[in-house]
């Protein structure tokens, strides 16, 4: 019978904190939920036991070092936690993030802003790291797992696959484990760029996690990351060119690094499509690593189970992010995923666009909203309809009934780079190409009209919309952009 048992676990969740994603042609799981929730495999090294911290809301805290796993046989990966909860209760659930340094870490923490409103109201805060090895002091694992995953193309291997989504994992289970000072409730993980992505991964296998607010980090499986032949080799063709014509405008460039870039068609961080190749694989290999990875690690191909889980979902993708580098085949494709663009962000632009938000609170309001009864609810993600009118533009963004925002502005720009090139990264939507648009309460919209450049043969846009939230008097701004929209103008 348990024989039976153990072959029944790589087909069903007997488990109701499982959430089991299929494996392909019989591949093991790349995430062993009940390993990683069994908090006898902790090995737990106590660096500071529970004591009181004093604030403005009095917690007690603890700090310990956990195993989360082998990374390579035989050479655990360990990461440090520490938990807080309020003086005198029990936590229900927490906040996790593992965007934390070693060192910061190390000293009790004094939560400000959203995290001390979260304790206030009884929610916990649980902390890690979930940087490069070498900032926990284990460089030269990550190295040999590096290795390890470039030669057998085994994602057990991957830090990015694997290990900092299983450290999110372990870290909820070391929580859960102090029994006396957390007792089960919703569990919310936000992070940017590797702390983005890794909660992305936990969360489709870790039926404990119920919220994701994710910045700067791969949200869908587009071409370019599935390896897709047709789209590298547009890819490289449209670098090349916006390299050729940097060169005749006589502006000083770096060829190798706009056609090499680390990141611009990666399937879930940076691209190791050349090491790999030189370890003596084919592009083959690669399409079939990514598309055994997909239901691992991309969200959009989830959003019905995840919806069936009650899981609240927000994403700041950034309009200029070499991670998040396929806007335009995001829009088409999953219009329905809540989005917030800021216009020009995204890893390494500093440069604010003038008419961008400066008021935005996202990420409290969602927190707030996911933890506590009675804080309104985000705008749903509208919907676009367009018409081309000789030399203009109509563009309608219509919301839900019921869901009413308080402001309407749009940004544009003409013959954007293709997804993942290099031009989309480095050309940024002009200071001018900006409208304030007009609403229509009766339909629930927002509109304008756009003059139409002469001879361009496309358009980007997308559209943000606010909603303030109000928790404790404070009030919150909240945004929801557009889907972010390409139109063709039909002219070469």
């Amino acid at each position: 019978m348990k024989s039976l048992l153990r072959v029944m676990i790589g087909f069903a969740c007997l488990d109701p904190h499982l959430h089991c994603v299929p494996s392909v042609h019989g591949e093991a799981p790349l995430l062993r939920m009940r390993e990683l929730l069994d908090a006898g495999s902790l090995d737990e090294k106590v660096l500071s036991d529970w004591h009181t911290v004093p604030g403005d809301v009095p917690t007690r805290q603890k700090l310990v070092s956990i195993r989360v796993g082998e990374l390579v046989p035989g050479r655990e990966y360990r990461v440090p936690v520490r938990m807080i909860v309020p003086v005198g209760r029990k936590a229900s659930g927490f906040h996790l993030t593992g965007g934390h340094r070693p060192a910061s870490i190390q000293r009790d923490a004094r939560p400000r802003g959203v995290d001390r409103e979260l304790l206030r109201g009884g929610v916990g805060l649980v902390f890690t790291v979930v940087q490069e090895l070498g900032s926990v002091g284990q460089a030269e694992l990550g190295q040999a797992a590096f290795r390890r995953f470039i030669k057998t193309l085994d994602p057990r291997h991957s830090v990015q696959y694997w290990g900092w989504p299983a450290a999110l994992i372990r870290a909820v289970t070391a929580a859960y484990a102090e029994t006396e000072h957390f007792e089960p409730g919703k569990v919310a993980v936000t992070g940017a760029s590797k702390n983005g992505a890794s909660p992305s991964v936990a969360l489709l296998h870790d039926r404990r996690m119920t919220a994701l607010h994710s910045s700067v980090a791969p949200i869908w499986d587009s071409p370019l990351r599935l390896c897709d032949r047709t789209a590298w080799k547009n890819l490289q063709a449209a670098n090349q060119r916006y390299v050729r014509g940097l060169q005749a405008a006589n502006r000083r460039v770096n060829p190798r690094r706009l056609l090499n870039h680390r990141f611009l068609g990666g399937t879930f961080g940076p691209v190791y499509n050349s090491q790999a190749m030189a370890a003596g694989h084919n592009w083959d290999d690669l399409r079939r690593l990514a598309h055994r990875m997909k239901d691992h690690v991309f969200v959009a191909r989830h959003l019905k189970t995840l919806a069936s889980r009650n899981v609240d979902l927000c994403f700041h993708p950034g309009t200029h992010d070499f991670v998040a580098f396929d806007m335009a085949w995001g829009g088409r494709h999953h219009p329905g995923i809540p989005i917030y663009l800021r216009v020009n962000s995204g890893h390494g632009k500093s440069r604010r666009h003038p008419y961008a938000e400066t008021d935005e609170q996202n990420k409290p309001a969602f927190l707030l909203r996911h933890f506590f009864k009675g804080v309104a609810a985000p705008l749903t993600p509208p919907s676009v309809t367009t018409r081309v009118d000789g030399q203009r533009l109509l563009v309608t963004v219509t919301f839900e009934p019921g869901s009413v925002s308080e402001s309407g502005r749009i940004w544009w720009m003409f013959d954007r780079g293709p997804d993942g090139s290099a031009a989309y990264i480095n050309e940024l939507f002009p200071s001018d190409q900006w409208k304030d648009m007009t609403s229509d309460s009766k339909t629930n919209s927002w509109s304008t009209t756009i003059p139409i450049e002469t001879g361009a043969s496309h358009i980007d846009f997308f559209s943000n919309h606010r909603k303030t939230v109000t928790y404790r008097s404070v009030n919150y701004s909240s945004y929801r952009s557009s889907p972010y929209t390409r139109v063709s103008l039909g002219r070469n």
